[in-house]
């Protein structure tokens, strides 16, 4: 488990785990949507912000920077630095989040005055405000194997946090609905300190059975740079201010969208029932739709991190370039599908999945920031990787003063309402990562292959995207009459993606979106992979 991986492998890991972790999210979201309604789950986005934006607080970026520290000094064999840095990661870690969570539960009220506006949403900020702790402890030990670049510590942890937290949160949601919403909301959000404890308890047993192994490294390494627990502290603060700084950025436009969108919309003449209903449909149901593809950007730019910042250390200029363009190609060739599959089947999986057809309007117009984040969290990756952590800080406040004003203005205009906040963060993303995108060539002189980022990908999404159109429309004509509204549109969405996910992989290959090198590279599957390719006689390259 605690064996380098190349930064594929790990990325593929991440991926695998984040999926799980998602599709068991997405299966506690429908119950839970089920369950407490919309006006429920807004009243449990109500909580969710507010944490996130603490917890970035709490955290301050220094997972990151253990990461990155870590992985330099195992590069050139300094165990001892390796080690000095993880305690002093986890000395702040553990003090902030304990601090944080504090001031979470003791200003709950404030919060709800001020930010909310719904006093039934005290309960469910008190409920999740001890998960800041855990899980500030817990990212101090991720980003330490991570700086080993061995990600399975950090897929394993996660499938644990999720599991516990979804079990916990749906037997307490289901326990608690006799007391009123706002309670069952509370057991809802309580899921996340459970989830923290138990994947946190995993890691803290698995540092212990490799702790020998590190004593061992650190006694016989021969010369050791003895530095003080300042010196250290600087170098962490160094890397982890400004990256604080754009982790910040994503919670606190959560926040401005919980401040904006239902006071616009009662600009725009909707009841307090209503905003809230429109905003659980945007940001619990459309934006998590929109956020899935994310994982394996977010998996690609974590893995990335240490290996790049190895490169850097051993001044190998060659993998630092490699790495970049297969990442952002990698990005693009998963992106761009997702999007235009959210668009199209944006209607059948909102009813598959929420028995709510309305949310449908925000996904159609959220679905193409799927692009644009995945891009974005991968030139972060490879940006934070270099050391050049304040760039998409400054691209990412840029883009969210553009989503701020969009925001504003369009959901009060009566027509537009909750699709204006979606098309806001379309164009807010679209600038970050484009600027981003920008910086990356610039810094490594990565020259961007238009064919290969774009046309060849863009083509075999278009025929992917009519031939889903075309399935889902004659199955459902097949079927309607037949068998039940909601059996016909399971079996057409499903059969749909299925198409999809076959004939776009087919076209990668057509198409020359994928080469035989590209393969290789897959970890375990790749020879096999490129043997049937070969046999189909679909592979270029």
């Amino acid at each position: 488990m605690l064996g380098k991986q190349s930064f594929i492998k790990g990325a593929v890991v991440l991926t695998l785990a984040g999926l799980t972790s998602r599709l068991m999210g997405a299966v506690f979201r429908i119950a839970l949507a089920a369950m407490i309604t919309d006006e429920g789950i807004g009243l449990y986005q109500y909580a969710y912000p507010i944490y996130v934006g603490l917890l970035t607080i709490s955290t301050a970026g220094i997972p990151i920077a253990v990461s990155k520290l870590v992985s330099e000094k195992l590069a050139v064999k300094d165990y001892y630095g390796a080690n000095q840095v993880f305690k002093v990661a986890l000395t702040i870690l553990t003090l902030s989040g304990l601090t944080i969570s504090l001031l979470m539960f003791l200003g709950a009220e404030y919060l709800v005055v001020y930010i909310t506006r719904d006093p039934r949403a005290i309960v469910p900020l008190l409920s999740i405000s001890p998960a800041i702790f855990f899980v500030a402890v817990m990212s101090a030990f991720r980003g330490y194997f991570q700086g080993h670049q061995t990600m399975a510590p950090t897929a394993v942890s996660q499938i644990i946090e999720q599991l516990s937290r979804v079990g916990i949160a749906l037997f307490l949601a289901i326990y608690l609905i006799p007391m009123g919403l706002e309670y069952s909301a509370a057991g809802a959000t309580f899921g996340a300190v459970a989830g923290a404890i138990f994947g946190l308890s995993f890691l803290f047993v698995l540092y212990l059975k490799q702790k020998p192994e590190t004593a061992k490294q650190i006694r016989n390494q021969k010369v050791k740079e003895h530095t003080n627990y300042l010196q250290v502290l600087y170098k962490i603060a160094r890397l982890a201010i400004p990256i604080t700084a754009g982790s910040l950025v994503l919670p606190l436009i959560s926040l401005l969208d919980l401040t904006i969108v239902p006071q616009r919309l009662h600009v725009a003449g909707f009841t307090t029932e209503r905003a809230t209903s429109l905003y659980g449909q945007l940001t619990g149901m459309a934006t998590p739709l929109a956020h899935i593809p994310a994982i394996i950007a977010i998996s690609l730019a974590v893995s990335l991190i240490p290996s790049i910042s190895e490169a850097l250390a051993l001044n190998n200029q060659h993998i630092i370039r490699r790495n970049s363009d297969l990442a952002i190609r990698l990005t693009l060739i998963l992106g761009l599908p997702a999007a235009l599959g959210l668009f199209i089947l944006a209607e059948p999986i909102t009813m598959l999945l929420f028995n709510n057809v309305e949310a449908a309007i925000p996904l159609r117009f959220i679905a193409f920031s799927v692009i644009f984040l995945t891009l974005y969290q991968t030139t972060t990756g490879i940006l934070q990787g270099l050391g050049k952590t304040v760039l998409p800080v400054k691209n990412m406040l840029l883009g969210a003063l553009v989503k701020v004003i969009l925001s504003w203005t369009l959901t009060a205009i009566p027509d537009v309402n909750i699709q204006g906040a979606a098309f806001a963060t379309v164009l807010g993303f679209a600038l970050s990562s484009l600027l981003n995108l920008d910086a990356v060539c610039k810094q490594i002189r990565l020259k961007i292959n238009y064919s290969q980022y774009i046309f060849k990908p863009a083509a075999a999404v278009m025929v992917m995207g009519f031939l889903v159109y075309i399935v889902y429309y004659y199955t459902d004509q097949l079927l309607t009459g037949m068998y039940s509204v909601s059996l016909v549109n399971a079996v057409a969405t499903i059969l749909a993606i299925s198409v999809g996910i076959l004939s776009y992989g087919i076209m990668l290959f057509v198409t020359g979106s994928i080469t035989k090198e590209d393969l290789h590279l897959i970890p375990k599957l790749g020879p096999y992979l490129v043997r049937l390719a070969n046999a189909l006689h679909i592979l270029r390259g």
